[in-house]
């Protein structure tokens, strides 16, 4: 299902070739998940897309936003939105131009079915995230790395790839946020390590101060983070991910209390946010 200004279209929508996010990257994006046409923490999503276009520049109203991925929403009992913002058409070169003409389009699909929970190994790529990058902190167009990186974590027979930023310390996954988790507590890097504000990271910091968990966040090495007692990854759809591998290092991310209780936490607040029953919410 794709909804391209104002209304919800059949087959390809006519693009601008000028549009600087085709050419240049300029633009933002947002995934999220919906549960019977309802989108988990929907103001969370739409507030870090509008951040996120603002920090480029540009804008758009988020009541088009929010019309957009609820229009799209109900393409499934479980959906996958996918939400662009581009900063519009612009000349040629790099600058951009005087007045920008936003270009927004959503369109969504079924999500597949047990994504959410499922374990994940992961694989150390030798490309580095940047943190000193304004784009690492935002969900750009510009996803060649993490592109890259999945390419050659699924070819060494790995799910997803494993970021350190320029220090050599631990960053994100190509798809999400990681914690490492020491007894009762789960250490994270710090966004200016190069990381995302993940809705379901934020959703951990919540969950985690109900279930009496402390959470730091700070530099963390890559032999802190495989000497854990597990480690997550957190992403819209597969919510939590215990990680059960970091190259050669097992862990037992998958039989850990607090990563269970974690689970268990996020699946409930995933149903609240969609009025769901939680034992739905897989």
């Amino acid at each position: 299902m794709l909804w391209c200004d104002g209304r919800v279209v059949e087959g390809p929508i006519p693009f601008d070739l000028s549009d600087r996010g085709l050419l240049l990257g300029d633009g933002v994006f947002d995934t999220a998940l919906a549960c019977d046409g309802r989108i988990a923490f929907e103001d969370a999503h739409v507030a870090r897309l509008v951040a996120a276009a603002q920090a480029l520049g540009f804008a758009d109203e988020p009541e088009r936003i929010v019309a957009a991925m609820r229009a799209v929403a109900v393409a499934a009992p479980r959906t996958v939105i996918r939400t662009t913002m581009t900063r519009g058409p612009g000349p040629r070169g790099i600058a951009p131009p005087a007045e920008a003409r936003p270009f927004l389009f959503a369109r969504s699909g079924p999500m597949r079915p047990g994504l959410a929970f499922a374990p994940m190994r992961l694989h150390l790529t030798a490309i580095r995230r940047n943190e000193t990058s304004p784009a690492s902190r935002l969900k750009s167009l510009g996803y060649l790395d993490a592109v890259l990186a999945a390419r050659d974590a699924a070819a060494a027979g790995f799910d997803e790839a494993l970021f350190l930023n320029t220090r050599d310390r631990v960053a994100c996954a190509g798809i999400g946020n990681l914690f490492g988790i020491f007894g009762r507590t789960l250490v994270t890097p710090s966004l200016e390590e190069g990381v995302l504000p993940g809705i379901v990271r934020a959703q951990i910091f919540a969950v985690a101060a109900r279930l009496g968990l402390a959470v730091d966040e700070r530099p963390l090495p890559l032999d802190e983070l495989t000497g854990a007692d597990a480690a997550i990854l957190t992403n819209s759809l597969r919510l939590v991910s215990p990680v059960t591998a970091i190259g050669d290092r097992s862990l037992d991310s998958a039989g850990n209390a607090t990563v269970a209780h974690l689970i268990q936490a996020v699946r409930e607040a995933v149903a609240a946010s969609c009025n769901v029953a939680p034992e739905t919410v897989s």
